[in-house]
């Protein structure tokens, strides 16, 4: 790494050494001053727009942005003058003077950064005329929902999706008071190659991209006497619930998850771990199957919804290479209305099953047709880490004084190898965990392969299994696979087995995990805080490879028969098929023309 030289400088009066190529927003956090910020990603969105993070530098003219702004040796700088604190006031009234106020009942109510700054800065009246333009609420999607009356055109979300994923989904359409951020020709979401990752939502400021809520439906599928609800939570939910209650970032409170889950009404409260563990039993043994028989490779895993749907748009030549395995939540809806229904002779029409997951795309997998086992959908309804927090605050449960409580038995046993899915690197570590034992025909002794575990964009790994050496990959976030997947076409790079996330990070960073501002995130990467949590939870359990699981066992022993059965491919396989990026179709809401679709079409190959 090349060595960068210090520079004094003095800010507030002041006086500190930072190194050269630090901004003046980045130099005043060094020093506790906290300058504010609406547009500011950290190395995602430095693109001064916004214009609140105005400074004062001795010998220049006029005032500076801070999060683009160069420190220089002998800089000297002030944050807080009258004239600082004024003009602020003034930006933030411009961006009310167009924005929904509606803060009251916003989703984002107490939660926003834009009403958190009005309140910090003391913005007490909006002096210039109310420019608020006409709402237009996209609710097509099963997944996200837009809304162009709350957007403040910080640039936030097109980043992210652009530069960060490389979908370049949303985009900023028109000009001068009427631009907004849309797809393009303002289509719907739903019409357009958007995966539902849902990154646009958590790098929101504010409340103009949100998830759409299943609360409701929840709620009255408990209330009916008729029906058996049962939930099941992902991994990466117990490492980010506690933020919505206080709690520091990756705090975890699986005990506390399931008291309030119990307290809810849930007739069972499950988790995912059991079928992560389900996942990596069909999905170990299929790549197996693959090695041994000359099968389609690499394998890909199928887990992450946004990457399968990434792939079918962008890259459907390697559809044969994904693994045919649902994702977890998938296979336990399935075993919940068969296995589970058959035990306790309750009629599969009767059971309603309930996804709390990290990830919004996680809502349009539910909803796929293939996802259905005797036309019956595996999942009814998914809800978010937030929203179960709103369930939760909506019943008035005191989460952080709740006793501890423990997933129902039946089918709530897993083993660490379920825990670590929702980091990166965790399902390939967990299958390694499985694989490993198989084909080397004796028990692992070392279960950590910590060489998939980090944050590093792309992970490669060679591993000895008996006579066998299996070349993996890990890829988190799209542009990532993409690249990787770049590598593995050119015949750059060659591998048995690929793990992809749709999100950096893995789940735990999920479209539909708590909010977490620009201003934490420059202190903390949540996407080491979180995945801890779930590392810690591996180690604690006494049972760490998933083929080790006795409840796993005693289901295919009492059930499947065998990983790969005809059975566990009826129930725990499905197909994903390619689709076309701009569909033509007729929509009274979006008439555009089919040559400009085709021309839109064409720019994103």
């Amino acid at each position: 790494m090349e060595n960068v030289k210090n520079v004094t400088i003095t800010i507030d009066n002041i006086t500190t050494e930072v190194p050269a190529n630090y901004t003046v927003l980045e130099a005043a956090r060094s020093v506790n001053i906290d300058i504010p910020t609406l547009c500011y990603l950290k190395s995602i969105n430095e693109v001064a727009s916004c214009r609140v993070c105005l400074v004062e530098i001795e010998g220049s003219n006029g005032m500076q942005t801070a999060c683009v702004h160069p420190v220089r040796e002998g800089m000297a700088i002030k944050t807080n003058t009258k004239q600082l604190r004024e003009t602020r006031k003034e930006v933030l009234e411009l961006a009310l003077a167009s924005h929904n106020r509606e803060c009251l009942t916003c989703n984002r109510n107490n939660n926003c950064e834009l009403q958190t700054m009005v309140e910090e800065l003391g913005v007490e009246e909006i002096t210039f005329k109310n420019r608020k333009s006409e709402s237009k609420l996209d609710s097509k999607s099963d997944s996200i929902v837009r809304d162009s009356s709350k957007c403040i055109l910080c640039g936030r979300c097109v980043s992210v999706c652009k530069d960060v994923q490389k979908i370049g989904i949303l985009d900023f359409t028109n000009r001068g008071i009427h631009t907004e951020v849309a797809p393009a020709f303002n289509k719907s979401m739903k019409d357009t190659p958007c995966i539902y990752c849902g990154q646009c939502i958590t790098s929101c400021p504010v409340a103009a991209l949100r998830e759409k809520e299943d609360i409701d439906k929840v709620w009255e599928a408990i209330e009916d006497p008729n029906v058996h609800v049962v939930v099941q939570t992902a991994p990466a939910v117990r490492a980010a619930l506690g933020e919505e209650f206080g709690l520091p970032i990756g705090t975890r409170v699986t005990g506390k998850m399931v008291a309030s889950l119990k307290r809810l009404g849930f007739n069972k409260v499950f988790d995912t771990n059991f079928a992560a563990d389900l996942t990596i039993m069909e999905e170990g043994h299929e790549l197996i199957d693959r090695l041994e028989n000359h099968g389609k490779l690499p394998m890909i895993t199928s887990c992450s919804p946004g990457w399968v749907r990434y792939c079918e748009y962008n890259y459907p030549e390697f559809i044969e290479n994904l693994s045919t395995c649902k994702s977890p939540h998938q296979m336990m809806g399935a075993m919940v209305k068969s296995y589970y229904a058959e035990k306790e002779n309750i009629d599969p029409k009767d059971i309603y099953v309930v996804s709390v997951m990290p990830c919004t795309s996680k809502k349009s997998e539910a909803a796929r047709p293939e996802l259905t086992v005797n036309g019956l959908r595996d999942v009814d309804a998914v809800v978010t880490t937030r929203e179960l927090a709103k369930m939760i605050k909506q019943a008035r449960i005191n989460f952080l004084k709740l006793e501890d409580e423990s997933f129902d038995s039946a089918l709530g046993e897993y083993s660490g190898a379920g825990v670590i899915f929702g980091a990166t690197g965790g399902v390939m570590e967990a299958a390694l965990r499985t694989v490993a034992d198989v084909l080397g025909k004796e028990a692992l002794e070392n279960v950590e392969f910590t060489e998939v575990r980090g944050i590093e964009g792309i992970k490669e790994a060679e591993v000895k299994v008996g006579d066998k050496t299996i070349k993996v990959a890990v890829a988190h976030g799209t542009s990532k696979a993409a690249q990787l997947l770049e590598m593995v076409k050119s015949g750059e790079k060659e591998y048995h087995f690929i793990e992809m996330m749709g999100c950096s990070g893995g789940c735990v960073t999920g479209g539909g995990q708590p909010h977490v501002t620009a201003t934490e995130k420059m202190d903390l990467d949540i996407r080491v805080a979180r995945a801890k949590a779930l590392y810690e939870e591996d180690a604690l359990q006494q049972v760490r490879k998933s083929h080790e699981n006795p409840v796993i066992q005693k289901l295919y022993k009492e059930f499947l028969g065998k990983p790969n059965s005809h059975k566990a491919h009826g129930l725990l396989h499905t197909h994903y098929l390619a689709k076309e990026k701009y569909p033509i179709h007729n929509d009274t809401d979006n008439e555009v023309s089919v040559e400009y679709l085709k021309e839109v079409a064409a720019s994103h190959n």
